[in-house]
């Protein structure tokens, strides 16, 4: 099996070399296309006003200037022209990407890429607590065998899977939940306005996320609760039911 390893927080992010670990366990044809620098953020957005830069780190392993679909449609346009993935997986992402992360994510990004591109592709983020050291031995504990049961499962075409681990150590993790994107409840934008040397303004966005209790059956109530949360999303955002009732009001 060959796999496709990715992220958005760069070829140097301690994320990327954990998932490394993980597809190694699962195949010894894994290959790494990555980020030059880190892209969190970048979501689905492709460069397309400046070209992109190629850099070869090793045989099987690459880096890109540019966002994370770039470095998928790279790997699959370029760098694999004799044979491409059979598995594509994300990650392992510093931080969550739960509820309405995922349309801002370039972690997820990387697996919508590769399933429009006909990759079985798996989102991987690994929770933790500003101030307090990210818990990748869980990841790495829990990934492979959950991707190989997931594998063994199956999936539809145009279906990523967005996975969670929880903000715990490995041995208390209390399960796996298969459950629904979820919502916060209160998220505020923030917009730090400076001004540089030369009195020019310039700005940092961020958020301030109010903890809130989430719904127990969604990606957020599940993380929160200690279990790994596996979130099937999908490509087609069409919402059948509005559809349905805007033909009958404007037929």
């Amino acid at each position: 099996m060959r796999i496709l390893v990715s992220n958005d927080d760069g070829i140097h992010a301690p994320g990327l070399k954990v998932l490394e670990k993980i597809a190694k366990t699962l195949s010894n044809d894994v290959w790494v296309v990555a980020p030059e620098f880190e892209q969190s953020g970048a979501s689905h957005s492709l460069t397309l006003t400046q070209p992109l830069r190629l850099r070869k780190v090793n045989a099987r392993k690459f880096a890109v200037r540019g966002t994370p679909t770039d470095c998928v449609m790279i790997a699959m346009h370029e760098i694999f022209k004799d044979k491409k993935p059979d598995l594509l997986l994300s990650g392992v992402n510093r931080g969550a990407n739960l509820g309405e992360d995922v349309t801002y994510s370039g972690t997820v990004a990387v697996a919508m890429e590769g399933t429009l591109l006909g990759v079985p592709s798996i989102a991987m983020s690994q929770c933790f607590q500003y101030g307090h050291p990210v818990k990748w031995a869980t990841a790495e504990y829990h990934a492979p065998g959950l991707i190989k049961k997931l594998l063994k499962a199956g999936w539809p075409k145009g279906i990523l899977i967005n996975i969670n681990f929880p903000d715990v150590v490995a041995e208390s993790v209390t399960g796996v939940e298969v459950v629904k994107q979820g919502q916060r409840d209160l998220t505020d934008l923030l917009l730090d306005g400076r001004v540089d040397a030369r009195g020019v303004p310039y700005y940092w966005i961020g958020f301030r996320r109010m903890k809130n209790k989430a719904k127990r059956q969604t990606d957020l109530g599940a993380t929160d609760s200690g279990a790994i949360s596996v979130t099937p999303l999908q490509l087609d955002l069409t919402h059948t039911a509005t559809m349905k009732a805007l033909k009958s009001a404007l037929s």
